[in-house]
């Protein structure tokens, strides 16, 4: 069964925005899992942009469902990660200039290290998740340092839905969704979980839903802009719903 991992960064962001307490990040994991989100994903990054390491801790101690830790491969946050021991751990690449995340982890430029970073997290009881682009060569590096999750970067696909016109049967989306969905493969043929996200919204999920043998989708963006409008336990519901029904009749 899909399942929906809710980013709530950005709830953190309109927070740091005014450099207050509110709204608080733990409380918007509350709702959603009310709203039916089996995880909840934050980024601790090194810039503590949104999340804080006080969010982290709270959201550790008090989060029903599992916890999803995006950080960088560095020494603080292999640290942080294996004091708190979130469910799962997912390696990305991270600059302080980007506004988000613009592409996959480079398994391929540093194996060894990135394999000693797995390990610790492995040894500590983490599940650890590479974030990749849909390419072969990262998957096989991935299966290398024995990452056991694969979460497959779909801004390209989501990308290529918007710019032509959000048409789904376009070539272009088409050829993007034909990747994500041979990297699912050889991920799941290689024995790892085939995840995947990044700007997936209300009108691109579907097809990525469908694809055989997806495991979570991990969505935070799309999710707090509805719910400025419809709150974030509707939001969650109305996008775990587009999901489920897509998987129902997926491939």
């Amino acid at each position: 069964m899909i399942e929906l991992g809710v980013n709530i960064d950005h709830i953190a962001t309109i927070r740091q925005a005014r450099r207050t307490y509110e709204p608080d990040p733990v409380w918007g994991a509350v709702e959603a899992h009310l709203g039916g989100a089996d995880g909840i994903t934050v980024h601790l990054r090194e810039d503590r942009r949104h999340i804080q390491d006080a969010d982290v801790r709270r959201l550790r101690e008090t989060t029903q469902v599992k916890l999803n830790l995006e950080m960088a491969a560095t020494d603080e946050m292999v640290a942080i990660a294996c004091a708190l021991k979130p469910e799962m751990a997912m390696l990305v690449p991270e600059g302080r200039h980007e506004v988000t995340t613009e592409g996959g982890l480079d398994i391929l430029a540093q194996e060894s290290s990135l394999k000693a970073v797995i390990s610790r997290l492995a040894d500590a009881g983490i599940t650890t998740s590479v974030f990749i682009d849909a390419d072969v060569a990262q998957i096989e590096a991935a299966a290398r340092i024995g990452a056991r999750v694969c979460e497959v970067h779909t801004g390209p696909y989501a990308h290529a839905f918007h710019d032509r016109g959000r048409d789904a049967e376009a070539p272009a989306v088409l050829a993007e969704l034909d990747r994500i969905r041979r990297a699912g493969a050889a991920i799941r043929q290689l024995g790892m979980r085939f995840n995947a996200g990044h700007a997936l919204n209300y009108y691109n999920v579907q097809p990525v839903a469908r694809l055989a043998g997806i495991r979570e989708l991990h969505i935070g963006h799309a999710i707090v802009s509805r719910a400025v409008f419809v709150g974030l336990r509707e939001a969650v519901r109305e996008m775990k719903a587009l999901m489920r029904e897509a998987a129902q009749d997926g491939e």
